[in-house]
């Protein structure tokens, strides 16, 4: 009985670890190769600009989904999603919105949010830019995944993993889905 209980006393006090996809701009476009990223995530994360409600719905059929609405989504998205998400993962601050700026260039709103939220972790879409930066200032990491869609500016669709474990942001690898123009057909 007291090895049983040793047990269940360090099952909690282990943190547990889990594996984040970073998803951005799919502009109601999802296929094969995204969800199959999103089947090895244990969370997937949606930085706006989804598109149709399809794209969240196949991804929540997988796997939970955190995700906030962008510039192009209707009004089925905005009522599904909040423009901003503010939560705590593993001891890890997270803030996502779609439009944010980027460090030194923060939006004036998004600027407030993070002055009062403190977040560890700031993230947004809408650039179709891949971009990951440590902000000295604002003492965080910021992430933008990039676009794993096909309609914009973007020449490669791309996407962001990683781990969050014992409060700390760890193997973060960047998935490059090909080129935006060389594309299979939807499942969408």
């Amino acid at each position: 009985m007291g090895i049983l209980l040793w047990i269940c006393a360090r099952k909690k006090i282990k943190k547990q670890q889990l594996k984040i996809l970073l998803i951005s701009d799919t502009h109601s476009y999802i296929d094969e190769a995204i969800l199959n990223h999103v089947k090895e995530a244990d969370e997937v994360w949606h930085a706006g600009d989804i598109g149709k409600i399809e794209v969240a719905d196949k991804i929540k059929a997988l796997k939970p989904l955190r995700a906030v609405f962008g510039n192009i989504d209707d009004h089925i998205v905005r009522v599904s999603f909040p423009e901003d998400l503010i939560f705590n993962c593993e001891g890890v601050k997270v803030l996502i919105s779609h439009i944010g700026g980027s460090p030194g260039k923060y939006i004036p709103r998004i600027r407030t949010l993070i002055d009062e939220n403190k977040p560890d972790l700031f993230i947004c879409g809408h650039s179709h830019l891949l971009k990951v930066i440590r902000d000295p200032k604002k003492k965080l990491l910021y992430m933008n995944p990039g676009a794993a869609g096909v309609h914009g500016f973007h020449k490669i669709r791309t996407m962001l993993r990683f781990k969050i474990e014992n409060s700390k942001i760890q193997e973060l690898d960047v998935i490059e889905l090909g080129l935006r123009g060389a594309l299979p057909q939807s499942v969408g």
